[in-house]
């Protein structure tokens, strides 16, 4: 009888070490950590890339990827990545943060290297809690929901709004594209991976800053199992975090987030000169 000729059909990503992560069951980290190694693997690109890990439940993601990694100080992977992406432009370098990260102490580093139109990639884990130093409300954290340090419910006369990450980026020139997904069944897996990689693409064609948002769980510190998570997740933060593309300047005809400014400013002289110059000629 033949032996059969076998076919892979699925395997661990080569950028995504076999190692065992420090993620608690059911946190959707994991499967994001495999969409970005399985994207740098399709783009060829793991020997050029850098990644910069943050302060947080990813905060040994240097030990997961098989590129290039450095761990920066809370908040400050954003000016992490700029610097080694202005001293490599060539390489392809990530940003991996959570929502605290980013949004609280690296909220300055993050809108200034997104309005500088830096050419690097982030991908953001949006939890709705500090979930490493044990779940804390963060600045993404929802009106009323119970945390360690809101037990009766964020109050936002107290505490102010939760921020939107996304939709405060695209209002910055610097930004070529934006998009938020989630990652709580296939169909959604394969759109956050197709998101990803379009990310990567982005900042590979020279187009600008471009970020991903990923709504995810915390099923340790939310206190649900995970099939609940994903549940409370659907009920709750996607009517507060839409999905969707927020940006995407190339879809809207232009080269790079650059062009896309300078169209917008068309009408101000000192901002686009050029134009101004090209009007008057006529």
């Amino acid at each position: 009888m033949a032996e059969k000729e076998t076919k892979v059909v699925f395997e661990r990503p080569h950028a995504l070490l076999p190692v065992v992560t420090n993620y608690c069951p059911g946190c959707t980290h994991g499967i994001i950590n495999r969409l970005v190694a399985e994207c740098l693997d399709e783009l060829d690109v793991e020997g050029d890339a850098v990644g910069v890990a943050p302060v947080g439940c990813s905060v040994m993601a240097y030990d997961f990827f098989g590129c290039d990694m450095i761990e920066a100080a809370h908040g400050r992977a954003p000016a992490v990545a700029t610097a080694v992406k202005r001293v490599h432009p060539d390489g392809v370098v990530f940003a991996y943060q959570g929502d605290g990260d980013l949004a609280s102490i690296g909220m300055a580093e993050t809108i200034h290297a997104a309005t500088r139109g830096e050419n690097i990639t982030v991908i953001f884990i949006n939890n709705a809690i500090y979930g490493m130093t044990g779940g804390q409300m963060a600045p993404t954290s929802l009106p009323n929901q119970v945390t360690q340090t809101s037990p009766y419910g964020r109050d936002t006369d107290a505490a102010g709004f939760p921020i939107r990450v996304c939709e405060l980026l695209s209002s910055l020139d610097g930004v070529a594209y934006l998009e938020r997904v989630t990652a709580d069944c296939p169909k959604n897996v394969r759109k956050a991976k197709k998101a990803i990689k379009k990310a990567f693409q982005t900042q590979i064609d020279g187009a600008g800053y471009s970020l991903v948002e990923v709504v995810a769980t915390c099923p340790t510190n939310w206190g649900m199992t995970p099939q609940d998570s994903f549940e409370w997740m659907r009920e709750n933060m996607l009517p507060y975090y839409p999905l969707g593309v927020y940006k995407d300047v190339r879809a809207e005809g232009f080269a790079n987030a650059s062009e896309a400014a300078a169209a917008r400013a068309a009408d101000c002289p000192i901002a686009n000169p050029a134009a101004q110059a090209e009007g008057g000629a006529r």
